[in-house]
């Protein structure tokens, strides 16, 4: 009998060891704009290279702009909707409690699942114990306390948060270099069980805080502008927003639109933040070689939402604009084919649960909403969806129940936008944005959306009414 269940363990401990582990690397409000996307006044060289040894996706996007919705999302694999989660304090168990998260997903079939960093939304315990296998560290905490100033202080508040923050000193003097550490521990560890580690690093949300190194490392002088000042030609009003969110930080002008000089500085510390992401993305990896783990390891890398740099003449995020609503996403597997090609085809950040679940070999929940990206991680020219949905509500942040939700959809060709009484269901304002010719999305071409088959797909998607 002992000899019997020995060699079960012995099994169990064999399959334990050919299942992948898995590395899941979450950006805070990185849109999509990376050296490895054609944006070569980027510096990111470390997720470059991981871009070249995987699949990087140059059409992906998220469900909501802003964290919560989109992470909840991305981590049930359920759209805002059906777990009705679309402002900061909504929490998921609270609508659609018994769902399993991706990590707790993996947790219940012999994985170790780890956090460090933020993952889930990180105020108002927001996080999900259950989905951990031991509890998660650095994902609490305003993101205006990750700042020198505020550290420096007695009283640190949001008030006391500079917007940018430049000091000479090294990685780990912001939480992200804390977490890449702490990171590097645990893959340095003897795991008995595959992991899945999450690691949520906070940059390049707000505020643009990074070592001076990588603030140097552009020249202020080359820093790009935004591609337009001003909103779409024909815009409705609804589909803005009045950027609450930048506005709260201490040395913001009083006065919108900014100078260009001041426009340029922000650009300058959005950029720097996301050098100093990849710095950090870059130590995991070399981690990952060092400890021997890179062949049994599937890498993921992606950001929760999008961001407004000027663009529109908007600030942050809660729009359905494509700079809001595109992000990135690089996928990297062991053995992959055609590694380093990357692909057009449309993905979604819900797409993420049922992708990785099939790669490990484990049985994905059949209520999951999202579509397995394997056949483009082994085919960059293979297509599992002709569509990208996204949302966002009116107001930005609201309270008790939104007034309109904006319904978006993307494809291929276009962007098409309705803004829905919450109640009825009924459309207030259209937009229609031609990316053949319009990627920037300048002009609302409302003649071509009388004509496009846009209202068709969000009718197939989005429900009438509440």
């Amino acid at each position: 009998m002992i000899r019997v269940l020995l060699l079960l363990v012995c099994l169990v401990s064999l399959a334990d060891a050919k299942r992948p582990n898995v590395l899941f690397i979450i950006a805070d409000d990185l849109r999509a704009e990376l050296g490895c996307l054609g944006d070569r006044h980027i510096i990111s060289p470390h997720l470059d290279r991981l871009a070249a040894r995987g699949r990087l996706f140059e059409r992906a996007y998220c469900q909501q702009a802003v964290c919560n919705p989109s992470r909840a999302s991305f981590m049930t694999g359920l759209r805002p909707d059906t777990i009705a989660v679309w402002d900061l304090k909504t929490h998921f168990r609270k609508t659609f409690p018994r769902h399993p998260t991706l990590p707790q997903h993996f947790k219940a079939h012999g994985y170790e699942t780890i956090c460090i960093g933020k993952s889930f939304h990180n105020t108002g315990g927001m996080g999900d114990p259950q989905s951990w296998s031991r509890p998660a560290v650095f994902h609490e905490g305003p993101h205006w306390a990750d700042t020198v100033a505020n550290k420096l202080t007695s009283k640190p508040s949001r008030k006391n948060a500079p917007v940018t923050e430049r000091i000479a000193h090294s990685d780990e003097a912001y939480w992200d270099g804390e977490i890449t550490t702490k990171a590097i521990e645990v893959l340095g560890e003897k795991h008995a069980k595959p992991f899945f580690l999450t690691v949520g690093f906070w940059r390049p949300h707000l505020p643009f805080v990074a070592p001076v190194k990588y603030w140097e490392r552009y020249d202020p002088r080359d820093i790009t502008l935004p591609v337009s000042w001003t909103a779409p030609d024909h815009c409705p009003e609804i589909a803005l927003h009045n950027f609450r969110e930048i506005r709260g930080y201490a040395r913001m002008p009083k006065q919108f639109p900014l100078t260009v000089e001041f426009t340029r500085h922000l650009r300058h510390g959005y950029f720097a933040s996301i050098t100093y992401l990849d710095a950090q993305v870059g130590r995991l990896l070399k981690a990952l070689d060092h400890h021997g783990l890179r062949e049994n390891t599937i890498v993921v890398f992606i950001s929760d939402h999008g961001f407004h740099l000027g663009e529109h003449g908007l600030w942050c995020k809660t729009s359905c604009f494509e700079y809001d609503a595109r992000v990135p996403v690089i996928i990297s597997t062991p053995g992959m084919k055609q590694a380093g090609r990357a692909t057009t085809s449309i993905a979604e950040l819900i797409d993420i649960y049922p992708t990785l679940a099939e790669l490990a070999g484990l049985p994905a929940p059949k209520i999951l909403e999202g579509q397995s990206l394997v056949p483009i991680l082994d085919d960059p020219e293979a297509t599992v969806k002709s569509a990208a949905y996204t949302q966002h509500p009116r107001p930005a942040y609201y309270r008790g129940q939104p007034e309109v939700m904006g319904v978006s959809v993307a494809t291929k060709d276009f962007r098409y936008t309705e803004w829905r009484d919450f109640e009825t269901g009924h459309a207030t304002a259209v937009e229609y944005y031609d990316h053949s010719s319009d990627l920037h999305e300048k002009r609302n071409d409302v003649a071509k959306a009388k004509k496009s088959r846009g209202r068709q797909l969000l009718d197939a998607r989005f429900r009438a009414g509440p």
